[in-house]
Order: structure tokens, then sequence, then C-alpha cells
């Protein structure tokens, strides 16, 4: 039985790259789609917002030396590229998705509108959040907080590699200790790099908790949206 009515799912655009260091591996969308897929089927109404690190990172030596602001926007057209691949994953194998993007792209995706995102869910759709919040300087870890209070998620479940948070990076220390649960002002006070200060910060004044947990174990989003203890609480 899932815990959650409703969720706010976030993954990093790297999740999608599979092993590559950039761009979309086709097999580990289809994977991830179908984990995706029985969490939908089990009664869970699911938003995702993704982020466009695969595609962007193969231009990112370029973008050092651009405008921020064009840079940026270059960062929200790579996270429709992700949402697109992940939405056609999700409908060969059954689901119905809508994409909604923050910009315009009508021949693309739906116009992102909150009464209409609402009632996507509420009719058993996916609907996935493209092109974060259409302003530059913020992430999209900023972007999902902000729809997930919208649409009003009863969590937001952060998708990572590693197994929630830590004291320090476990990626270069082997040494680091994992948090089971914490408070959002600890996690700010830390500087853990976790999500962006801002998102963090929305949270703590919204009560959203946050899930933080790994997406290359099998099977973790169910374990997420039953209310297994997996990863790291943040609330």
């Amino acid at each position: 039985m899932p815990a959650y009515r409703r969720v706010l799912l976030k993954l990093s655009g790297e999740v999608l790259a599979g092993g590559a260091s950039f761009g979309i591996d086709a097999e580990r969308v289809k994977s991830l789609a179908r984990e995706v897929a029985d969490v939908a089927a089990a009664g869970v109404q699911i938003g995702i917002v993704v982020g466009g690190g695969n595609i962007f990172r193969g231009v990112a030596a370029a973008a050092q030396k651009m405008d921020r602001v064009t840079a940026d926007h270059m960062g929200m057209l790579a996270t429709v590229i992700n949402s697109l691949a992940l939405s056609d994953a999700l409908e060969q194998i059954g689901i119905p998705t809508r994409v909604m993007s923050a910009i315009e792209m009508h021949q693309v995706a739906e116009p992102y509108i909150r009464r209409r995102a609402i009632r996507h869910l509420e009719k058993g759709r996916l609907v996935i959040f493209a092109a974060g919040t259409s302003n530059p300087y913020f992430s999209t870890d900023t972007a999902a907080t902000l729809r997930a209070l919208e649409i009003k998620a009863e969590v937001i479940a952060k998708a990572t590699r590693v197994d929630g948070v830590f004291d320090k990076d476990p990626l270069k220390y082997p040494d680091a200790v994992q948090y089971k649960e914490i408070a959002y002002l600890e996690v700010l006070s830390k500087a853990l790099a976790v999500m962006d200060a801002s998102a963090v910060a929305m949270c703590r004044d919204n009560k959203l908790p946050i899930i933080v947990f790994n997406l290359t174990t099998t099977g973790n989003i169910m374990r997420m949206a039953k209310g297994e203890t997996i990863g790291t609480i943040i609330k």
C-alpha cells in the first residue's frame, strides 16, 4: 500500500546517461520508465522534474564563456529533450504522460498551467515538468520544489547516485557517514550538497519533506512510495 498519494520525483539528467558521461542511454531510460510505471500502477500520482546535465555537459566548456542567462536557457532546453525521452519510454509501456513546459513550445509540449497539471494527475496521467521555472539563475532543484508545492505533492523524492545525505561526499571519502534523518536547518548550516539552498529553504518554510535515495538500486522508487526506510529524510 503506497504511503503517499502524490509525489514529485526529481531526477538528475545524468541518470538518463547510464554509464556514459553524457547523452541518453535508451536502455537506462526504459528500465527507469518501468520502475516509475510500477509505482503509478500502485495508484500513486507522480510528477517528475528531470535535469539536463547529461546533455548540457557536452557543451559545458563553451557555456563557461557565455552570458549566464543564455547558458541557463540552453540548460532549460536540455531538460525538455530529457522530458520527451522519458515520456516516450513511459508511453511505450502504456503509461499516459503529459510533458508540460515552462517555456511555451506548442508543437512539442503543453504549456505549464497549474490547474491543468493537477487535473492530469487526478486523471491518472504522469506529468513531466520541463524547462525549469523558465527563469535563469534557478536550478531544477528549485523548479522541482516549486512544482511540488504548486501541485500539493506530499513529498519530494530526490533520486541520486548515492544512498542518501552524507556528512561529506561518499564518492570521494570512504569514511563518509550517512544521515537517516536530518533537519532542513542542519542541511543549510552545514552546506551539505544535497539540493540548492533556496530549494531546501522553500521546503522548510512550507514543511515539505524531502527523501534523498539511491536510484541505481532497482526497486527503490517503489520502496520510497511505500514509505519504507530508505535513504535520508529531510524534515
